[in-house]
């Protein structure tokens, strides 16, 4: 979602200033993280670095509402739903009139023709919403973006019909939550939108962004129906987050393990081939050595291709803050044995693609030579080609994490 803001911000900006390096710049624009404290830190040091090099710094992004040493040492700062504000936001930054914009609503899917986007990739980042329905214990996310605000459906549509036309080949749908899409408005339209999108004209394919397990349970079927075009990436970023019902309810997750394992199995039962990705906190002030083997177990028997692993971290303001943390050595220890089945996992599912032929489509840049491809379940191929190209592939090696392919 920051690099669908800062597509916009690019396309603002570039139309009133000349884009540069960070070396070259009078003014720097962050747009920002504020998922984990070790995020923050990162970014207050680059804010002080830039700073002492003599730069203008504007702050974008999450750490505007979360962060108060942040937007202190910025020289101006705009929040999330604002960045149709950054070149106000520049300009005051350069004249030492610092400014922070209030929140007001902007349905993005009406920013289309400002966005200036890479085209180093055939990749097109496209929002569908903003904010969440959620209240979990531990996340400052809500505190940035707010509660969900679902973009117009036929803006959406026209900003996909229009980067298809760009030659944009992977469009790729982004939210805090896509599973939530139009709950605000008394409606799950998540399916609808992706039956509406697969209608464009055009060679493409759709990559649908995270969604939590209790709104993609209740779509369950309109979801498959959906899920069964062409256009749609058999990808599915379904996080769980504990293996442990007691622990989600401490998280108030919303969810059950039940529900993340029931929409894993459908989608499998439903399709030849699936790429599952889910998340997992680890180190949660209420998980004990229990509940963290029965996240262990939950990987090891839903077995997802990629597991995003994060060691709990404190963030001010949320419920989960004041709780007693957990020593980071046994975060560490836990993280560790949580990554090393997930790598024996990947080996494992990207073992019987050896040998097989798959369509892909080339999305990326690779080292070297190489290219990022992916195939209809999205999963990444490392091969030969050109940007925008479908081919076939040969698999004749595999990692945990990709497949490599020679062009058949």
């Amino acid at each position: 979602m920051n690099q669908a803001d800062s597509d916009i911000m690019r396309g603002l900006i570039s139309k009133q200033f000349e884009l540069s390096s960070v070396e070259d710049a009078d003014v720097v624009v962050i747009n920002s993280c504020g998922v984990v404290d070790y995020t923050e830190r990162k970014i207050i040091r680059r804010i002080k670095e830039l700073k002492t090099s003599g730069k203008k710094v504007v702050l974008a992004g999450c750490l505007t509402r979360i962060s108060d040493l942040a937007v202190k040492l910025s020289d101006s700062a705009i929040s999330p739903e604002n960045v149709i504000d950054i070149v106000d936001a520049v300009l005051s930054a350069r004249n030492g009139k610092k400014i922070l914009a209030e929140r007001r609503n902007v349905d993005k899917s009406e920013l289309c023709d400002l966005k200036k986007r890479y085209r180093d990739s055939t990749i097109a980042i496209v929002s569908i919403s903003e904010g969440c329905l959620g209240s979990c214990s531990f996340c400052a996310t809500k505190m940035a973006r707010g509660r969900l605000r679902s973009f117009s459906m036929d803006g959406i549509v026209r900003e996909i019909e229009r980067v298809v036309k760009e030659g944009f080949k992977e469009i790729q749908l982004t939210s805090q939550d896509t599973g939530a899409y139009g709950l605000d408005k008394g409606k799950e339209m998540l399916p609808e939108l992706l039956n509406r999108i697969s209608e464009i004209e055009g060679d493409f394919r759709v990559r649908v962004g995270m969604m939590n397990p209790q709104h993609a349970v209740r779509v369950l079927d309109d979801l498959i129906s959906a899920f069964s075009s062409e256009k749609i990436y058999k990808f599915i970023h379904v996080p769980v987050q504990s293996g442990d019902n007691r622990v989600l309810e401490d998280m108030r997750r919303g969810h059950t393990v039940e529900d993340y394992i029931e929409v894993v199995e459908t989608f499998r039962k439903n399709f030849d081939d699936v790429l599952v990705s889910t998340d997992i906190i680890v180190g949660f002030p209420t998980e004990n050595e229990e509940s963290f083997w029965k996240s262990y177990e939950l990987v090891k028997e839903t077995k997802p291709d990629i597991v995003n692993i994060t060691r709990f971290s404190p963030r001010k303001g949320t419920l989960a803050a004041k709780y007693r943390d957990i020593p980071g050595w046994i975060k560490k220890e836990r993280s560790r044995k949580l990554t090393e089945l997930v790598r024996v996992i990947g080996l494992e599912n990207n073992s019987r693609f050896a040998g097989k032929k798959l369509k892909v489509l080339v999305t990326r840049k690779g080292k070297g030579d190489t290219v990022l491809a992916r195939t209809d379940s999205y999963r990444a191929v490392v091969t030969e080609g050109v940007l925008g190209q479908f081919m076939e592939v040969e698999i004749v090696d595999y990692r945990f994490n990709y497949l490599v392919g020679k062009p058949d």
